[in-house]
């Protein structure tokens, strides 16, 4: 059985964060892990409190992990502060970790903000140079690059600059994948590698249940991975996965609602994705 660990934030209304990471890592049929970087007082309205984890902390929940159960596969969401990411990046060199998937979750959906002002910096410096995947979405970009990319041209070109700022003389496979659920017209989503953009098109659904989607992409991106398809296929069911859960139906809360993590049931066959 293929081992996911999720480092993130845990949200107590279960949409999001570890919770949401834990259902698709299920969903995919792989053993999930989990270290948390904090602790939120959220639910589908918003997120009224944070609780963050001492660094020292995450570092022994790392280790923990690490020397027991070595992961095949790494996603990584809340990072909550500076200390943290220095601390997570640290451990996952000393580990030699794989496949990692970074989601640089800076704002919720409800806006309120989930990465302190001062860790822009250590996030780019020290946590997105290691990720095989980064998945920003386009208000996320603009924090990254300082381009909000409002169409797929420019969601192109804020991919290119900001796998140039990230993977200086990159020696291995990496991508940056924007993603365009914020945008108006489309759902379509860019991925940009050292040579080559491919565009996932996509109709955008008409619903406002999308608490957890880019958790839930990330997670799911993450599975892929560990089972062998390389980046761009790994998008490609990530993607199809998300969709179906949208098209779900399912409507909880009074704010913008969860996903049904399980509408998929055991999503893990190629066969089936196809």
């Amino acid at each position: 059985m293929k081992k996911i660990l999720t480092i993130a934030g845990s949200d107590c209304s279960g949409g999001a964060g570890i919770q949401a990471d834990i259902k698709t890592i299920t969903a995919h049929r792989m053993y999930a892990m989990s270290v948390i970087t904090a602790l939120t007082a959220q639910n589908t309205t918003g997120v009224s409190k944070i609780m963050e984890a001492e660094k020292d902390f995450v570092a022994a929940q790392l280790d923990a992990v690490f020397s027991d159960i070595p992961p095949d596969a790494v996603k990584i969401g809340m990072v909550a502060n500076a200390d943290i990411i220095k601390i997570i990046a640290a451990k996952l060199s000393e580990y030699n970790a794989k496949n990692i998937v970074v989601d640089p979750v800076m704002v919720a959906t409800s806006g309120s903000s989930l990465l302190e002002k001062d860790a822009v910096e250590a996030l780019k410096q020290e946590l997105l140079p290691m990720a095989d995947v980064i998945t920003p979405n386009i208000f996320e970009t603009g924090i990254l690059c300082g381009i909000v990319p409002r169409s797929e041209e420019e969601m192109e070109q804020a991919a290119k600059k900001i796998f140039a700022e990230i993977y200086k003389n990159c020696d291995r496979e990496a991508a940056v994948l924007i993603k365009g659920g914020h945008l108006t017209d489309d759902a379509a989503d860019v991925l940009r590698d050292q040579t080559v953009t491919y565009v996932y098109n996509g109709t955008k659904i008409n619903t406002a249940n999308t608490h957890g989607t880019g958790c839930t992409l990330s997670s799911a991106i993450a599975c892929n991975m560990a089972n062998g398809f390389n980046i761009y296929e790994s998008v490609k069911y990530a993607k199809k996965y998300i969709n179906l859960l949208l098209n779900a139906g399912l409507d909880l809360g009074k704010g913008n609602g969860p996903l049904n993590h399980m509408a998929a049931g055991a999503w893990i066959s190629k066969e089936i994705l196809d």
